[in-house]
């Protein structure tokens, strides 16, 4: 998002247009100016269009992007890629080798806090930040000297990650998801900021859950859950809630017998039926990590029970059976991961978030929407402001 309004108020200066005629996605019809021959897109942070927005493609005049490139999915235009931690390094070095006249300070910490974010805090044992990384963290810090300091900028930004506060549980599956599919069979790999323990006692969970897959149309709903212990080291813990039986044995089986990575599993009691929960002793296997091997297990059920998709549940199936049957599909894995259909496969995506990557051991200036419009009150204000006075 930082990306994409940085790189608009860049482009909007450059050509003298006012902020005020900004129009975001949700208020305009980008199709039909598209078959009117009106629209120019630039992909920002993205190269892959929506499945939905293929129609768009031809319009796509540039990519500005920090992901290795699928060329099958990528716009046909000039493509601007190079695998630095944070998208806007590269939003910041266009504009500071371009226009460095645009750059204000509540740009600047915008792309300031999105940089440090993207990189966790730039720490070198987490590897993230590359040398492009902390040269533009440090131009942008000495043109600017009363930015926040890195720490703070983190840990705030953090803390508004992790805060799930007031939400309802399908609101929480829904906050950070991902999907899978393999022949129509539907996986969803959900981020739960909260213990596991705590998060299985909801009230109504079970429902909850049921209500979740119906509505998303998935046949496996799996929940990672990530929180803070009170040795402010990471936990990570996983529930695989799927009513039928014989697929989610199969996926269990997997996770618990991965190697490559182990993710040294402990089952946790839980009372929920269709549900396994376990602990996860390794930390360090992200969701990121964990997409493939559920990728696997779905093609091995396949390959090994010869089930068809959204058959009921299968009464009499011991786990013993199924890890027999898993164990005779070998190899024969289907590779590569997709998207379900409203999102075409993406390319491996770059850990932007502590989420997808260890060491979660920081804890993010308090961030809120109201925060945030007012800032761009300001910037349009401030801009208006000056703008008369030039006139002057």
């Amino acid at each position: 998002m930082v990306s994409a309004l940085a790189l608009a108020f860049y482009l909007a200066k450059k050509i003298h247009i006012p902020e005020s005629l900004l129009i975001f996605r949700d208020e305009i019809d980008l199709h039909a100016l598209h078959q009117a021959g009106q629209l120019t897109l630039i992909l920002v942070d993205h190269h892959v269009l929506p499945k939905s927005d293929t129609a768009l493609e031809e319009a796509v005049a540039e990519v500005l992007d920090h992901r290795p490139i699928e060329q099958k999915h990528c716009p046909p235009c000039h493509v601007s890629v190079e695998l630095v931690g944070s998208c806007a390094t590269l939003v910041t070095e266009r504009i500071l080798e371009g226009a460095p006249e645009i750059l204000d300070r509540q740009i600047a910490a915008l792309l300031h806090g999105t940089i440090i974010l993207d990189c966790v805090n730039m720490d070198l044992k987490v590897g993230k930040a590359t040398p492009k990384d902390n040269k533009y963290v440090e131009k942008l810090e000495a043109l600017f000297p009363d930015l926040p300091k890195r720490n703070d900028v983190f840990d705030s930004l953090q803390k508004a990650k992790f805060d799930i506060s007031g939400l309802t549980t399908e609101q929480m599956l829904r906050k950070d998801q991902k999907t899978i599919s393999t022949h129509g069979t539907k996986v969803a790999i959900s981020a739960i900021y909260m213990d596991l323990e705590a998060f299985l006692q909801r009230s109504g969970l079970t429902a909850d859950l049921h209500a979740f897959c119906q509505a998303h149309n998935c046949d496996v709903l799996v929940t990672m859950t990530i929180f803070f212990n009170t040795q402010n080291e990471p936990v990570r813990q996983l529930a695989i809630f799927c009513p039928h039986a014989a697929l989610r044995m199969t996926i269990c089986g997997v996770l618990e017998r991965s190697h490559s990575p182990s993710l040294k599993l402990t089952p946790a009691p839980s009372t929920h039926p269709h549900l396994q929960a376990y602990l996860q002793g390794n930390t360090q296997v992200s969701r990121k990590k964990l997409l493939p091997l559920l990728q696997e297990a779905l093609s091995a059920y396949f390959d090994s029970m010869k089930i068809p998709s959204g058959q009921p549940e299968t009464e009499g199936v011991s786990r013993e059976q199924a890890d027999k049957e898993l164990d005779r599909a070998g190899n024969s894995l289907v590779p590569g991961l997709s998207q379900d259909e409203e999102e075409p496969p993406l390319p491996p995506t770059p850990m932007n978030s502590l989420v997808d990557e260890c060491p979660l051991d920081q804890g993010l200036p308090k961030l809120s929407a109201e925060v945030i419009f007012e800032k761009c009150s300001q910037i349009s204000l401030s801009q208006s402001t000056a703008a008369s006075l030039s006139k002057k």
